[in-house]
């Protein structure tokens, strides 16, 4: 008998008698689905295959009884108890070892009880367990035990030492059993090496002489260190550069301010002199416990120096390089996470050819570090974190960092989250975690490849939880003893990292006591030096960011007509798909009629414009991106630019077979998410300004839930951090009974956030416009005139016969920021009231003349506003100028007064008018609420009809002085 075939027999006598017959019972089940057997057993029959069978159910090996004699031994059935105990007890130490491991430098209050990982909790003692061959708790052990309980042993040591695993809720069997073979025995296995050991203390003297450096130097200013967990950088480091090993050409990184300029200096490698520049020259001495700045700041962008990106190329090759990105970031911690997200995807992306565009995860990769309170508190990292499956959004996997000081600023855990750990949420998307004590380097060194490892191989996120703490409060100014009085007992008393480490490597015999002097004086006059080259240099005056310029009216405006033949040779392409591809009846009839469109005395309504516009825009070479809830049909129906095979299901997109395109067009339905996929988008666009990217939300005033994203980032993002964008929002608008929640995409906060000419507010009434719009916009992508397009799409007004173009206007002219009504003003003289409005509303005053066309109305004359932002200043003031007895200018809106463009509005037409003295300027529209719109249809129509009679109706000139 071979050695095996005496194993395996070995192995079943252990299990004769009825209880074989379990076994066998057991295997029958396992056959059929492995994962309804428990663990142990489905081990075991993976590794040794099926038990002995007889007729009888008993193993040929049962001892032989004697007629009428007892049962086989109770031994037996005890050791077959004790077996599957034992393999139970292995299980949960994987599970819950966690628990009780030793990742809490101060001994607070991580540990939990340990009662799932002791023998004693399954009934087993150590006697039983050296009676257990090792296999019973592990199997394919690297290690040579002679019982089970050797094995749980060093099962105890690996899961409740300073890295604390978490891999249960990971559903693939395959990656599971990768993560717990990289704990057991990759990690055990692989120390550094000296020369390994000696360049992580000097990372962490780096660190932390850095840190100190600026306490002592800049006393008073804030700079929200990392001490505590100064581990972060050699981890965030090694991270680095595991991925770019790994063929990363792009590595995008995300953090707040904790720690952030210790990351800038020593992983994006920001020299010591430009960061203490900033500090010297900052009058930011101020005494308020917040990370907010007071007075101008000399010498860099507008924002404060801890929420300041950069950028570092490394050198992979002799002709290669990994272009390193740290992403700038406001103080709404965790919103930068999706901008991350949009670099990694822009970079992996190859937009060159039609179609949509190449991917390729390998290309870049993505790190967030969190704080440990924001983690678990902001919801948009539930938002980010769903991206990761998600074909439109997906990068291939985020390294999650969480810089974990166990206090957000003065509010502990208990009171900030409810759960045990901060990367709780995580387990909700199958991601693997890893808690790992901040006092032991080297365990921080084993995270980061094993995180690096994981996702280049399976291409999703993995999270690490560094768990340290902070020595000092929120921010250097602030003493945290007043709230913290016991926690800061301890850390006052608790030595830093780097002294804990460089005693462990001299105890070890690794470097002398002195060598680990030196490494500390070596860092020490790196800093000296670079401040005294800074000390000297006098004060420069602030710097002043260019901002882009607009179109004015004596400028060359871009070329955005395309010619007839041209249109109607795309027309021919957008209406063609395969012969066997079967569009849907009613949708395939719509579609159809585009193919007249563009003949003389017909029309090309809203959807069409669009889709002709992006398809010119393709041809053009542009890439263009667009996402958001619905978009490929679009929430009013009125897009369908991915058709879908009425009987097999199949989708196409005639835009990715287009002959004349030659650039890549994406179209995604989002998730239900507004801030996330917002962030991701603008990510992108930063990132590839080359492309044409669009948001679209289901309707405009969902931009509520991303409210952070448009103030912090997309509106201020030029003039904080010099950060360019030519990302498109398009935000339904319109009043049309529909309620509260579905008139107003809010106007006014767009315009109250409009300033140094930051974007382009636009409120449209023709689809020609619309068409010139987006090719402008196009035509300024990764340029200095670059900046972000909101405008207020429509709603009802998209199959509005007096809102559909000639496709003359398409193949002529150019975007207007102005429109007169056609009709009226022809004669200037007789001219009293000029009405000012914009989009919709200047739709139902073009209806409602059209339904009184035999009423003289030449006393007036209607322009509507398509730009609001820049506002048109030189247009209207042309316009005005050409009426001699204006007396009355009125501003007609939808929206409530203190709501649309009222406010914005008002001071500049008062401007215009600073000539005609005896001009006034009116308002008509809703009076001033609280609630965007009623959410009556017969109110709502009420009101909108006299809105429009008000404009229409010719006052005398006594009532209008009065304001009667």
């Amino acid at each position: 008998m071979s050695d095996d075939n005496e194993k395996m027999q070995g192995l079943w006598q252990q299990f004769f008698g009825p209880n074989l017959g379990y076994i066998q019972e057991q295997y029958d089940i396992y056959l059929q689905n492995a994962d309804s057997v428990s663990p142990q057993y489905r081990d075991l029959f993976a590794q040794y295959g099926a038990p002995p069978r007889t007729e009888s159910g008993i193993a040929a090996s049962e001892p032989a009884q004697q007629q009428g004699g007892s049962a086989s031994a109770p031994t037996d059935t005890q050791l077959l108890k004790k077996a599957i105990a034992a393999g139970q007890l292995a299980w949960n130490i994987r599970a819950f070892g966690h628990l009780a491991a030793d990742i809490d430098p101060l001994g607070l209050s991580i540990k939990a009880s340990s009662e799932m990982i002791e023998p004693g909790t399954y009934g087993l003692t150590e006697a039983d367990l050296t009676k257990l061959p090792p296999e019973c708790v592990w199997e394919d052990a690297p290690y040579a035990f002679k019982n089970a309980w050797e094995a749980v042993g060093k099962l105890r040591e690996i899961y409740t030492g300073p890295i604390a695993f978490e891999f249960g809720h990971v559903h693939s069997e395959a990656e599971r059993k990768w993560l717990n073979h990289r704990a057991e025995t990759v990690i055990p296995s692989n120390k550094l090496l000296a020369s390994e050991r000696e360049a992580l203390l000097r990372k962490l003297l780096e660190a932390e002489q850095f840190e100190d450096f600026l306490q002592r130097t800049f006393v008073g200013q804030k700079r929200f260190s990392a001490e505590g967990i100064e581990a972060l950088i050699p981890l965030a480091d090694e991270i680095v550069h595991e991925l770019t090993n790994d063929g990363a050409r792009h590595i995008v990184m995300g953090m707040a301010h904790r720690g952030r300029l210790n990351v800038l200096a020593h992983v994006l490698g920001k020299p010591y002199g430009n960061i203490f520049s900033e500090f010297h020259h900052s009058p930011n001495k101020n005494l308020i416990p917040s990370e907010g700045s007071i007075g101008i700041n000399y010498g860099w962008t507008g924002d404060v120096k801890y929420h300041l990106g950069a950028n570092r190329s490394i050198q992979t090759g002799e002709t290669a390089e990994t272009r390193l990105t740290l992403a700038n970031n406001p103080s709404h911690l965790e919103y930068v996470n999706p901008v991350v997200g949009g670099f990694a995807r822009a970079a992996q992306e190859d937009r060159s050819k039609p179609g949509y565009p190449v991917q390729n995860l390998d290309l870049a990769a993505s790190i967030v570090m969190h704080g440990d309170a924001a983690f678990s508190g902001e919801g948009i990292v539930a938002e980010t974190l769903n991206f990761n499956n998600l074909r439109g959004y997906t990068s291939g996997g985020t390294i999650h960092i969480i810089a974990n000081n166990r206090i957000g600023f003065t509010t502990e855990s208990h009171d900030s989250r409810s759960t045990h750990y901060a990367s709780d949420l995580a387990k909700g998307f199958e991601i693997p975690i890893i808690h790992v004590n901040a006092d032991d380097p080297e365990a921080c060194i084993a995270a980061a490849r094993m995180a690096s490892e994981y996702r280049t191989l399976f291409k999703k996120d993995f999270l690490i939880d560094l768990i340290g703490y902070r020595r000092y409060g929120h921010n250097e100014t602030d003493d945290p003893e007043t709230t913290q009085p016991l926690i800061y007992k301890k850390v006052k008393a608790h030595l830093p990292v780097s002294r804990l480490y460089a005693d462990k490597l001299v105890r070890d015999g690794s470097l002398s006591a002195e060598g680990a002097e030196q490494i500390k004086r070596d860092v020490q006059n790196k800093l000296k030096t670079a401040y005294e080259q800074v000390k000297g240099q006098e004060h420069k005056d602030p710097v002043h960011q260019s901002h882009p310029t607009v179109y004015n009216p004596g400028e060359a405006k871009p070329a955005t007509a395309v010619s007839m033949e041209k249109l109607r040779q795309i027309n021919k392409g957008l209406l063609t798909w395969p012969e066997t591809f079967k569009v849907y009846g009613k949708l395939q009839r719509i579609l159809e009629r585009r193919a007249d469109a563009l003949n003389d005395g017909e029309k090309v309504d809203w959807g069409h414009a669009e889709t002709l516009a992006f398809a010119s825009i393709l041809a053009d070479g542009t890439p263009i991106r667009l996402s958001g809830q619905d978009v490929e049909r679009a929430t009013f129906a009125h897009r369908n630019l991915v058709l879908h095979d009425s009987e097999t299901g199949d989708t196409f997109s005639p835009l990715h077979e287009l002959p004349e395109a030659r650039a890549s067009f994406a179209i995604h339905n989002s998730p239900l998410s507004e801030a996330g996929v917002l962030g991701l988008e603008y990510g992108y666009n930063v990132y590839a300004p080359e492309t044409m990217v669009i948001w679209e939300a289901q309707y405009g005033d969902f931009t509520n839930a991303a409210q952070v994203l448009i103030d912090q980032f997309i509106s201020a993002g030029q003039s904080k951090w010099t950060q360019r964008s030519g990302l498109i929002m398009l935000l339904p608008h319109g009043y049309e009974g529909q309620g509260p929640e579905h008139s107003s995409a809010r106007m006014e906060r767009f315009l109250q956030l409009s300033g140094e000419e930051n974007w382009t507010v636009a409120y449209l009434s023709s689809a020609a416009q619309y068409f010139h719009l987006l090719r402008r916009q196009a035509s300024i992508m990764n340029t200095e005139s670059a900046r972000p397009l909101v405008v207020m799409a429509p709603k009802s007004m998209i199959r509005n016969p007096y809102v559909a173009s000639p496709a003359s206007l398409l193949s002529e002219g150019s975007f207007q920021t102005v429109v007169e009504q056609p009709g009226l003003g022809e004669n200037p003289q007789r001219v009293e009231r000029l009405v000012l409005c914009t989009g919709k509303v200047a739709i139902d005053l073009a209806e409602e003349l059209d339904k009184s066309a035999d009423v003289n109305r030449d006393w007036l004359h209607i322009v509507r506003i398509e730009q609001l932002y820049p506002f048109p200043q030189q247009e209207v003031q042309a316009i005005i100028d050409r009426f001699p007895n204006l007396i009355d200018v009125q501003w007609v809106q939808e929206e409530p007064k203190n709501m649309g463009a009222w406010s914005y509005m008002e001071p500049r037409i008062r401007e215009l008018l600073e000539s005609k003295k005896d001009a006034t300027v009116g308002y008509n529209g809703r009076p001033k609420r609280s609630s965007p719109a009623s959410g009556y249809q017969q109110i709502h129509s009420f009101e909108q009809q006299f809105i429009i009679n008000q404009a229409l109706v010719q006052k005398k000139k006594a009532a209008i002085k009065t304001g009667r």
